[in-house]
């Protein structure tokens, strides 16, 4: 299983960059981060989870609940 970050960023009407800027993570960290290959050990990071609930001033837990509930995709698809 992993998460589809960019099916999750374009429903909350988000990008990178906006993330990056209120976030206050870098851009490239997050961009490298947002576009690598995910394992089912790691599909994303606390940092990431942070960056996100910043973003839209939520907490970590109600991101990763969303996430889980909307937007993980079978490795198979």
């Amino acid at each position: 299983m992993r998460i589809n970050i960019k099916r999750y960023l374009s429903a909350n009407h988000l990008t990178i960059y906006q993330v990056s800027k209120q976030s206050g993570y870098g851009y490239t960290t997050l961009h490298k981060s947002f576009n690598k290959d995910q394992s089912s050990a790691t599909p994303l990071n606390l940092r990431d989870l942070d960056a996100l609930a910043r973003t839209q001033h939520l907490h970590m837990w109600e991101v990763l609940k969303e996430l889980e509930t909307h937007y993980l995709v079978d490795d198979e698809e």
